[in-house]
């Protein structure tokens, strides 16, 4: 029969506790350096959703695409904290997934904005490559992307061991 310990908290642990606590499969993709992703994402993803809905509601007539373009992105952002908050394969997969599209907007846009700018009368979160945000636009999908190889390495590492 397998030993039971009591916890500083009252509650009972064992090898069935151990189990349950342990991360999803692939680690937590917002531990670590990822936390820091995790962060600004997640700050991304209130500005760029909060912007645009306000662009939206206010003055769409104005710059449809732009504003458009920017919900888009305020969605990406979301889907890429929640995938990296919630970590283990499949979440790995949609925020590999998610981060791929996000880079190719941002270059699709940066080149649009830089060659075609009449096409966009109001600035987007990807415009000029992410300028009006200190291109973090165009770096955060790379780090991310460099990060779920990491981690992914990592957890093939892991499984391997055990």
């Amino acid at each position: 029969m397998a030993e039971h310990t009591t916890t500083t908290d009252g509650t009972q642990a064992g090898p069935e506790a151990e189990k349950d606590a342990a991360p999803p499969a692939g680690g937590r993709l917002g531990q670590g350096p990822g936390r820091l992703l995790l962060w600004f994402y997640g700050v991304f993803t209130v500005a760029a959703l909060s912007r645009s809905l306000v662009q939206i509601s206010t003055k769409f007539h104005e710059a449809p695409l732009a504003y458009v373009l920017s919900l888009a992105a305020g969605v990406v952002y979301a889907v890429i904290t929640v995938a990296l908050w919630r970590g283990g394969d499949q979440a790995r997969r949609v925020a590999l997934v998610s981060c791929s599209a996000e880079l190719a907007g941002v270059v699709a846009v940066g080149i649009l904005t830089v060659t075609d700018s009449s096409a966009f009368p109001d600035q987007t979160v990807w415009s000029d490559f992410g300028a009006g945000y200190v291109f973090l636009p165009l770096l955060l999908p790379v780090m991310g992307l460099l990060w779920l190889r990491r981690s992914a390495r990592e957890a093939r590492e892991a499984s391997a061991a055990a």
